[in-house]
């Protein structure tokens, strides 16, 4: 081999080396490289932080507080700092604004709309799968001091909300799906039967029919000066459960945005129509639709069944004074659907995830923790304090569970028979639920899908035209405000994977710089030689 030769190869040899040494720092910076540590470090002590949220429920902050205790007297040297919060939505700003300063907690409750949003950070949520499956620390583990649930014991449909772009990123904390309470007292005196799944159809002619007024104004069905018949509480599921009926769009896996189509167009003009006859409301616009169904002032109050604590005239949680209560018959059946014979409703509930820490031993105990959530005694006294359902099918074929669903309506606390009803409700509906697809983006798309039912509503109200110009000035006014072309997600289905990695970029420049140093040696080589000649 001749020296210029020689000087080429090693020029390669380097150029390899530069790539080899890149893609192993690319490779240690990777969501994916989260290496678990062979072993718990139970000689030194860790301080976790857990954001979670209750609904003003004493009774869940108990749950809370002793689920921690019980974790920290199995494990002395995790001490967890509890940080509650009454809104999801305030949970997630918090993330966010701690993102940027390294500052997450440990362990999160969210949803994974959410945790789509805080992994457009650089290694914030940890990745699952690896934890899932270590014999040692994973689920149902060896090495666990509790008695877990292994992955096969968690409802596959409520640990598959749980993967992003086909990888886990939380598990499932508590389930619950949306449920209509009717006053079944009202429907009948209007001339009514309940059927047994309701269809939009029924719920609409049945609230045009309540809306018959009496010589003094009052209403002839309740004898009140106040009714609202159909509320719905999250207008945001309302509109993407009725997509999904209709099997129209929404958005898609890849997250394409859907959402502004003809199908849409047609559900708000009939929304209108009962909005303009004061047949339908919001909770946005008129308030919770529990206090309106127990005054006597709602027929169909639509809202989770992790409500149901509040529904009813007999509820624990009732809400307004007790002489605005009126007798009724409470009824809990699935939310109405287009067709009967093929009822679908949404899939929701809380999850956890963990985030990552420079320090692999910190997230190994984030995770001990995490998963411990997952064990019978908390999944079942949480699950106890409203219309949740538990996430294992361990805790849901325990004798305790079992026993708990079989004393409905004992009492009206512990064992409140609309709750129960709620709870069951899921149970015997969980092949026929579905969830949205989650993406970088996806909960900008689900609050702009509740704001087209909020904004025509208010229309409405304000004596204001719904025709196609004003939809077509909707659906830009949203696609605006909601970034929905700028986020993770645009209408032509095409991902913002965002910059690229630091890494990759120090590989391209690497790359030129090689190319460059080749392109001088055969340079300065051919001046050489063009000299002697």
């Amino acid at each position: 081999m001749n020296r210029r030769s020689t000087r080429i190869a090693a020029l390669a040899l380097l150029l390899c080396l530069c790539i080899s040494l890149l893609s192993g720092c690319h490779g240690s910076r990777d969501h994916h490289g989260f290496v678990m540590p062979a072993e718990f470090d139970t000689s030194r002590k860790y301080e976790i932080s857990f954001w979670a949220k209750n609904d003003t429920n004493m009774t869940q902050v108990e749950i809370y507080q002793k689920a921690i205790a019980d974790f920290q007297a199995l494990y002395p040297n995790i001490t967890v700092n509890l940080r509650l919060y009454t809104d999801y939505g305030k949970i997630y700003n918090d993330v966010i604004t701690n993102l940027a300063t390294d500052t997450t907690p440990n362990v999160c409750i969210t949803y994974p709309d959410h945790i789509a949003t805080y992994m457009t950070g650089e290694n914030t949520v940890v990745p699952l799968d690896t934890f899932f499956a270590d014999k040692r620390y994973g689920l149902g583990g060896s090495e666990l001091l509790y008695d877990g649930p292994t992955q096969d014991e968690i409802v596959p449909a409520f640990l598959d909300e749980c993967m992003i772009g086909g990888t886990y990123y939380a598990l499932p904390y508590m389930r619950s799906t949306e449920a209509c309470y009717v006053n079944k007292t009202y429907v009948e005196a209007l001339g009514y039967e309940l059927p047994e799944v309701l269809t939009w159809d029924f719920v609409w002619e049945v609230s045009e029919a309540a809306m018959a007024k009496a010589a003094d104004g009052t209403f002839l069905v309740n004898g009140q000066e106040v009714l609202i018949p159909c509320i719905y509480k999250s207008t945001d599921n309302m509109m993407i459960s009725m997509l999904r009926q209709l099997d129209a769009g929404y958005s898609t896996s890849a997250g394409e945005i859907l959402l502004f189509n003809d199908t849409t167009s047609e559900l708000l003009y009939t929304i209108a129509e009962h909005a303009k006859s004061r047949a339908f409301s919001t909770f946005k616009i008129s308030s919770y639709p529990a206090n309106f169904l127990n005054a006597g002032q709602c027929i169909f109050a639509i809202d989770s069944t992790a409500g149901a604590t509040w529904m009813g005239c007999d509820a624990p949680l009732i809400d307004i004074a007790e002489d605005a209560l009126v007798e009724f018959e409470t009824v809990v059946l699935p939310i109405p659907q287009f067709d009967p014979d093929n009822p679908v409703m949404i899939s929701q509930g809380p999850s956890m995830c963990v985030f990552n820490k420079e320090d692999p031993q910190e997230v190994l105990a984030s995770w001990l923790f995490a998963q411990y959530m997952l064990t019978n005694d908390v999944q079942i006294a949480y699950s106890q304090t409203e219309g949740y359902l538990p996430v294992t099918s361990k805790a849901l074929e325990s004798d305790v569970y079992q026993d708990y669903l079989s004393r409905a309506g004992e009492d009206n606390e512990l064992y409140y028979d609309i709750k129960l009803d709620a709870s069951r409700l899921l149970m015997d509906n969980i092949d026929r639920t579905f969830v949205t697809p989650v993406f970088n983006g996806s909960a900008s798309l689900r609050d702009a899908a509740g704001m087209l039912i909020e904004s025509v509503t208010k229309s409405m109200r304000r004596k204001e035209t719904v025709d196609d110009d004003y939809l077509e000035e909707l659906y830009a006014d949203m696609n605006a405000l909601y970034r929905l072309d700028q986020s993770g997600a645009s209408g032509s289905g095409k991902q913002n994977l965002g910059p690229l990695p630091d890494a990759a970029v120090a590989l391209i420049v690497c790359l030129g710089a090689a190319w460059m140093l080749m392109g001088l040696y055969v340079g300065v080589d051919f001046l050489k030689k063009h000299r002697k000649k």
